[in-house]
């Protein structure tokens, strides 16, 4: 959708933080940009801030991966974006080109914490905070093999967390920010800021004439769509004439088909594949509800992309979901497969019921805007960057003890 404006009001206390904590200049680490075929809600999220920051007045650049068909350097709405590296090698050259300042000048460093770290605390000493959106657990069996995966785990639940333990970490929901502390964060430094929802997503046009679920994302493990269709099949004989509607592509769309197959669900079940911007638009508006069998997730900004066109969810209850739906009100949060059916069943067989859960998707998402969002996370670090004025002697924990 269309790239967040910030009001005159809000780049104007962005710009004099900026002025009070001396960040003129921000590096944005990683691992994806939004122009990669993978990217997700975790891109979406740096280059609506990004960009919002670049309205203030803020340079910023974007360190990530290189991407199939696309420049090494480009410029996005302000921004640059710096494409080096694969998949792995991204960590450690955005590390040297940080050190070495192949990147330029960099008055305060965020850190996109998407699985695999890039270990700043122990390079970086100057100001910087962590975008973390959730601890990613069992995504590493689903995508790496058993000793890479063991390794991941221990890295991201076990070793990193010491690292990080007096760094500001920001992640989107209040579940998501219960699982860091049981893993170790401190309580005073992990703030929760929601995204915003892009104001492009209103309500409009007409329902579509027969019930109809739209599910939304990454053809990938942790989505869990062959459950979501398995689900869906026990849906559909008790609502006649339900469809589902899956958005997205990725390497599980292989296993997504032979589950379509599996259940006979051809008929009703269709892979839309990557569509347009206005083509989403008209699918939320048209769609009865949106749902997700998803295992982890940040928030879940396909709901409240929903919400803001009317259109209430029907989710797996899990972390950030929890934060998204307001269960009951804008939507239903579904604990097994069974209250999943039955969720899916109760919101599109029952009109009084989906409109009232519609009203309250609308509420909800009204309370969500990027320039707060951009505004907020900037406040956590000029705070990095004004705690490390008022104590010189500030030494990181892990440089302390390597000397």
């Amino acid at each position: 959708m269309n790239t967040p404006v910030a009001s005159e009001e809000t780049r104007r206390k962005i710009a004099d933080l900026a002025a009070d904590s001396g960040i003129g200049t921000i590096h944005l680490l990683g691992w994806r940009d939004l122009d990669d075929p993978e990217a997700g809600g975790s891109e979406i999220h740096a280059h609506n801030i990004g960009s919002i920051w670049t309205q203030s007045g803020l340079a910023v650049t974007m360190r990530t991966s290189s991407s199939v068909g696309r420049p090494p350097v480009a410029t996005r709405d302000g921004y640059r974006v710096s494409r080096r590296g694969n998949r792995y090698t991204v960590f450690p050259r955005s590390a040297l080109a940080e050190i070495t300042g192949r990147l330029g000048p960099c008055d305060g460093l965020v850190e996109i914490w998407n699985g695999m770290p890039f270990l700043s605390p122990l390079w970086r000493r100057g100001p910087r905070m962590i975008w973390l959106h959730h601890i990613h657990g069992p995504m590493w069996a689903m995508s790496q093999p058993g000793p890479i995966a063991a390794a991941g785990v221990a890295l991201e639940e076990r070793i990193a967390p010491r690292l990080y333990r007096r760094q500001h970490v920001v992640t989107l929901s209040h579940t998501s920010r219960d699982e860091l502390l049981e893993h170790g964060f401190r309580p005073e430094l992990v703030e929760v800021i929601p995204p915003g929802v892009d104001p492009g997503f209103t309500p409009g046009g007409e329902r579509s004439a027969t019930p109809l679920a739209v599910a939304v994302g990454r053809l990938v493990p942790v989505k869990d769509f062959p459950r979501l269709v398995a689900a869906f099949a026990r849906v559909r004989e008790q609502v006649p004439g339900a469809e589902l509607h899956i958005v997205g592509e990725g390497y599980e769309r292989p296993t997504i088909e032979a589950a379509v197959a599996e259940h006979g669900a051809a008929g009703y079940v269709r892979l839309l594949g990557r569509i347009s911007d206005a083509e989403l638009l008209d699918l939320y508006r048209r769609a009865w509800t949106v749902t997700s069998a998803s295992i982890r997730e940040g928030w879940g900004m396909t709901i409240t992309e929903a919400g803001s066109c009317g259109t209430p969810a029907v989710v797996s209850d899990i972390a950030g979901h929890a934060d998204a739906v307001v269960d009951g009100t804008s939507g239903v949060l579904a604990g097994d497969d069974g209250a999943l059916v039955a969720g899916l069943v109760r919101v599109l067989g029952d009109a009084g019921e989906r409109d009232r859960l519609g009203r309250g998707a609308l509420l909800r998402a009204a309370t969500l805007t990027w320039e707060h969002a951009a505004l907020a996370n900037f406040e956590v670090l000029a705070a990095d960057a004004a705690e490390r004025r008022s104590d010189g002697r500030r030494r990181d924990p892990v440089l302390a003890t390597t000397r």
